[in-house]
């Protein structure tokens, strides 16, 4: 399929969506957030997609909403306003909760719900010049939809001074908070992309997505008896799947795996 502001580029078994509105620095509208959600839906449910890459065309990776559509949404009426509020929540669910690995890869400006799809992506890696923010409150808004993402991301205690304040945060000072997990100089952006799309690779598709659920199962949850069983029976059911016995088999027999879908 195509979307009228999105670019896709398949390299290999990585899917790359790159937002494709730079004359706006790839701000949110009605359609980019439409675009967004069908291009991850669909490019998720490719069984030859391995990883998932979201970039920005342009200066930047995303400079949030668009403050035209934002302006027209809070002159809607209610219900519509509403509406268009649970489309643009839908977009981080459906990022967050893809099966298939995502990774952010962000230069430039990161803001708002830039900041929000950095942070709903599994993996994010940033230029050193890159910058983010949850500048919302400066506009008399809140950075609602992208918050369980970037909470998630940055702690509580963060978010409280990033909300509150919108104070633009460095590259370097997002990895320090755990919202980028490498920031690299510009040049070697793509390096670092490449370098960690390779290492998805190596994995099962299953037990990559088996790891995303796992993950969700037990973040923020006492270590009582449910959890200890809950884990128990997930390795269980994975280790007598086929995906486990070939890469059991592979590593012993000192042989790359050859992954499927069963």
């Amino acid at each position: 399929m195509t979307y009228p502001t999105l670019r896709l580029e398949r390299r290999g078994p990585a899917a790359w969506i790159w937002m494709n509105r730079p004359e706006v620095h790839n701000a949110f509208d009605e359609t980019l957030i439409a675009d967004l959600t069908a291009a991850f839906a669909a490019t998720d449910a490719d069984r030859d997609v391995r990883a998932i890459v979201l970039a920005g065309e342009g200066k930047s990776f995303s400079a949030g909403a668009d403050l035209n559509w934002m302006q027209r949404q809070g002159t809607a009426n209610s219900a519509d306003n509403l509406a268009d509020a649970r489309r643009l929540a839908e977009l981080f669910d459906t990022i967050a909760l893809c099966a298939t690995p995502t990774l952010a890869r962000v230069h430039g400006a990161a803001l708002g719900g830039g900041m929000g799809l950095a942070a709903a992506c599994d993996i994010c890696v940033a230029s050193t010049q890159a910058q983010f923010a949850t500048s919302e409150v400066r506009l008399g808004i809140i950075p609602a939809v992208i918050a369980p993402y970037v909470v998630r991301a940055i702690g509580e205690r963060q978010s409280y001074r990033y909300f509150q304040s919108g104070e633009r945060i460095t590259a370097v000072r997002a990895f320090e908070i755990g919202l980028v997990h490498d920031a690299v100089p510009p040049e070697e952006l793509d390096t670092k992309v490449d370098e960690i799309v390779a290492a998805l690779l190596t994995g099962g598709p299953r037990a990559q997505s088996a790891a995303t659920c796992l993950i969700r199962a037990v973040a923020n949850r006492p270590i009582d008896d449910g959890v200890i069983e809950d884990t128990a029976r997930r390795i269980a059911t994975l280790r007598a799947s086929a995906e486990a016995r070939e890469g059991l088999s592979a590593f012993l027999e000192k042989r790359r795996p050859v992954w499927t879908d069963t």
